[in-house]
């Protein structure tokens, strides 16, 4: 009867350590989720402003039609992508071309002295301090998610119930400044 009592006691040990560890990665596991939801939100408020700032910089350089196309094409690509890793790839090169569009801007002085592309300047500065903020959070909960399931005895627990590790939104080296969005 004692080895009953015995076996019985160390199931609901192991149980309610299980249990803790399971809602451990639960609450991690949403954090990222809300990180990724934070990420997201500040995307589109990016790709919903790209239209405005190349149909105000078409009004003055109608003739620079590749390097719309190529923003449009960009943005495109940024709005389909479906994991972390397709979206980093799809930002830098939508950062790139925004890059060329904001070079394009600076040979029209009445373009950069426009008070709407200049409200447009600001508001992209501004979502592109946000996405830095949002990316920060989400690779955070991402390192913390990940050690916790890489560690001993939470990674047998995780690997039993299915969590898998989550990538980071990382962004290439040369695309760490924020687009520059000043004609000074």
């Amino acid at each position: 009867m004692e080895v009953l009592y015995v076996v019985l006691g160390l199931a609901v040990v192991i149980g309610l350590f299980a249990m803790g560890i399971y809602n451990a990665l639960i609450v991690l596991r949403n954090k990222v989720d809300e990180g990724w939801s934070d990420i997201d939100t500040q995307l589109k408020r990016r790709w919903d402003l790209i239209p405005n700032m190349v149909e105000t910089v078409k009004g003055y350089a109608t003739h620079e039609k590749g390097v719309f196309e190529e923003v449009t094409k960009a943005r495109s690509q940024a709005m389909q992508a479906k994991t972390p890793e397709e979206h980093a790839q799809a930002e830098n090169a939508l950062s790139s071309t925004l890059k060329s569009l904001f070079a394009v801007a600076e040979n029209y002085p009445d373009l950069k002295a426009n008070q709407n592309f200049i409200d447009l300047q600001a508001t992209l500065k501004e979502v592109e301090e946000h996405i830095q903020m949002s990316r920060r959070y989400y690779n955070g909960t991402v390192r913390d998610f990940n050690t916790k399931l890489q560690v001993f005895p939470n990674n047998i627990v995780a690997g039993m119930l299915g969590f898998t590790k989550r990538d980071f939104f990382e962004i290439e080296e040369g695309e760490k400044q924020n687009v520059k969005v000043s004609f000074s």
